[in-house]
């Protein structure tokens, strides 16, 4: 059995409108609430995958979409005891809900909490009303702060908002007064990224006027500055937190921990034996499909496949590398099966470079690495 940290996350594709900047796997909804059905099949699912991970437990659960938030506490009561009946979950695991603020009706929060949720994560993405129409945002920034206050009344001491910033036609002074709200709201964690225009969506085939590459760098320095002044320390390339809320399930992503994904469209990692068999799964996209596909699976339903042993550096550093605090050794071995020193060389050049720079036990990108950091990612390729 492999001894590694082991994540479950839970794919909810479901949204009242698609965003127009949204490439994740999500689809509209045609009816008033999702189908309950699709929590059986979460079930099922959960059961096709658990002979994969017989005897390791759960540390953290994510709930994404989508908008999980459209699914009843009464659904994640029923799904989340079902999981507890089927594998052992670490004490004070951190279970996370994404929510939409236009989603949450008055103590639907509590109602979350009595499920077993400990931690939610609210699309806050602005507090422009403008800017809120143009991202095609079902919610207003009063629904963010009606979605706060629930969470409040609710006892949710660990909450995340996300914000987005470098937005249509948006100055300095607007990113900033929206990080400002933001950190004002009393968040242990914000979630700060800039807007880009992926393949495949309306703002890709339609390309709003977006600040130039220099006005995005500075406002992105300048929320920076402001969350740092506020007591949120940057420790990935969009994530800061108040000490001692990082967000443990993510951080298990980065650090190349194993993952089972359920629900449409999910990915997972779980490691059967390093380096060789570190196996790669994803479930079908559309809903439909899915729910079929996993009704008639007599073994995990979906794709999967190992990851080769000479793309595992790269995997790794794909992900690691995003932490300001970087990897130790240690830590490369054990999720990889294979000796750091085998990369001695490209290591060196990333330093000759100045976008690594050793520590103690590892190494950690620079600031330079990190303003850069698809080419440091790159220089790992096979």
């Amino acid at each position: 059995m492999i001894d590694l940290p082991l994540a479950l996350y839970v794919h909810m594709p479901w949204c009242v409108r698609k965003c127009p900047y949204c490439d994740f796997n999500s689809h509209q909804l045609k009816s008033g609430q999702p189908d309950t059905s699709y929590i059986d099949a979460l079930i099922r699912d959960f059961d096709l995958e658990a002979p994969r991970v017989r005897g390791r437990r759960i540390d953290s659960v994510f709930f994404g979409g989508g908008t999980p938030s459209l699914f009843s506490p009464a659904d994640f009561a029923r799904l989340i005891d079902a999981l507890k009946q089927r594998i052992d979950f670490a004490d004070g695991a951190e279970i996370t809900l994404e929510a939409n603020p236009g989603t949450i009706e008055r103590g639907k929060f509590q109602g979350y909490a009595e499920a077993g949720i400990n931690r939610v994560s609210l699309g806050a993405q602005s507090f422009d009303a403008n800017a809120l129409k143009v991202l095609g945002r079902i919610h207003s920034a009063d629904d963010t702060y009606r979605a706060v206050e629930e969470l409040v009344a609710a006892k949710f001491g660990n909450f995340n908002l996300d914000l987005m910033y470098a937005l249509p036609q948006q100055s300095l002074e607007q990113a900033l007064n929206d990080v400002q709200i933001a950190c004002s709201l009393g968040a242990s964690h914000i979630s700060y990224y800039q807007l880009t225009l992926e393949p495949g969506t309306v703002f890709h085939s339609r390309p709003p006027a977006l600040p130039d590459e220099d006005a995005a760098w500075q406002i992105q320095l300048a929320g920076q500055k402001m969350l740092a002044d506020r007591g949120y320390a940057q420790y990935e390339v969009s994530a800061y937190a108040k000490e001692g809320a990082q967000c443990r399930h993510n951080l298990n992503y980065w650090q190349f921990g194993d993952y089972l994904g359920i629900g449409a469209g999910a990915h997972g990692k779980v490691s059967v034996k390093t380096p060789e068999k570190i196996l790669r799964t994803v479930k079908p996209k559309q809903p439909r499909e899915y729910q079929a596909e996993i009704g008639r699976a007599a073994l995990s339903a979906g794709e999967s496949s190992f990851i080769a042993a000479a793309d595992l550096p790269f995997e790794f550093m794909l992900n690691a590398l995003r932490l300001n605090d970087g990897f130790s050794s240690d830590c490369y071995q054990v999720r990889t099966g294979l000796l750091l020193q085998n990369l001695d060389e490209k290591l060196a050049r990333a330093e000759e470079r100045g976008l690594l720079e050793p520590m103690d036990s590892g190494w950690r990108p620079t600031e330079l690495g990190r303003r850069f950091l698809n080419d440091l990612q790159a220089s790992f390729l096979a």
